[in-house]
């Protein structure tokens, strides 16, 4: 590693990222070059929530701006004003994606295949993955990024930002999940979808990690042996059984 390198540390997946200067440089995948004509397209669109794409490096590595700031996970969770500008910002960011219109020949990683597809998602939008600036904050990691649909997207980031955890309680998370979802301003027919969404996601994450030991695939093995499994299993039975409490506090 050259010594103006600083290697980053976090994240459940890419291993390899250093800082060089302002930039950060990942390791590129399949999906690099799809990923990169995205973050592209939001620039040239004036979305300020994601990192600008520089290319890749002489070693091709996919170059990135680096963001500065807290990451969301590292404070406190977010109050109801917090999570409804998070659900705004990531209204802005599903209306930019809208009108992005994706090489011929992309390649994307998507872990779990979404509900349907309606618009390129970035599939992992959750407080580990959100850098709170001073002047914007930013989503990055979107390696995951890939066709899906608002509500998929959404329905993971309501796991992560409300949080929807097993031995939560359903009075004091859901006035929270209804501040995000007012924050994106979600139309009646797809609040009513929501919950359902919601509950098939985070099965969906269990499910992958359990079908990574069961074939070796990593880094979902890992995760798996590294504890997520006992998180993801229940999460997704505390959001079935509650699923009248999420309907009410959306409707």
């Amino acid at each position: 590693m050259d010594s103006d390198e600083q290697v980053l540390t976090g994240g459940n997946v890419a291993a390899g990222v250093v800082r060089v200067g302002d930039t950060v440089r990942k390791p590129a995948g399949p999906s690099s070059p799809a990923v990169h004509a995205l973050l592209r397209h939001l620039e040239r669109v004036g979305f300020d929530g994601a990192p600008r794409s520089h290319g890749f490096d002489e070693r091709g590595r996919h170059v990135l701006d680096y963001v500065p700031g807290p990451m969301a996970d590292t404070r406190p969770p977010l109050g109801p004003d917090e999570l409804r500008r998070v659900g705004a910002l990531i209204r802005r960011l599903h209306d930019a994606c809208a009108r992005f219109v994706a090489p011929t020949d992309a390649q994307w990683t998507v872990a779990i295949p979404p509900d349907r597809v309606e618009l390129v998602c970035h599939h992992d939008l959750a407080p580990w993955n959100l850098v709170l600036g001073d002047d914007r904050w930013v989503f990055i990691d979107w390696d995951g990024a890939g066709p899906g649909s608002r509500g998929w997207d959404l329905a993971y980031a309501a796991h992560g930002f409300v949080p929807l955890s097993a031995g939560g309680d359903p009075g004091v998370d859901a006035p929270r999940l209804r501040a995000l979802v007012d924050g994106y301003r979600l139309d009646r027919a797809s609040r009513r979808a929501l919950p359902a969404l919601i509950g098939a996601h985070t099965r969906g994450m269990y499910d992958l990690l359990v079908d990574g030991v069961r074939t070796g695939t990593q880094p979902w093995a890992r995760l798996y042996a590294d504890g997520h499994g006992r998180h993801w299993g229940p999460a997704a039975d505390y959001v079935d059984a509650h699923r009248d409490a999420w309907l009410t506090a959306l409707d």
